[in-house]
């Protein structure tokens, strides 16, 4: 853990930073939205784009931990 460390940091750093934009988002769309359809939707886009972000750093520190430091290096 100790090799891959240092690269691991930045995606969850990056992830924990986006999920609190989505907390906020969401506590303001609610405050601010009348109706309760609207409240759903609203509730619910951050959700699914917060669970793509979590799903998204769990497969980068996939590729970290198994010797893929350079994701540009593919293309």
């Amino acid at each position: 853990m100790k090799k891959h460390g240092r690269k691991i940091v930045a995606p969850v750093i990056v992830t924990i930073i986006v999920i609190i934009y989505f907390i906020f988002y969401f506590k303001l769309a609610i405050s601010s939205v009348e109706s309760t359809a609207l409240k759903w939707l609203s509730g619910i886009i951050p959700a699914l784009l917060g669970s793509v972000m979590i799903g998204v750093c769990i497969q980068r520190i996939k590729e970290i931990k198994g010797g893929e430091e350079d994701d540009l290096g593919k293309y």
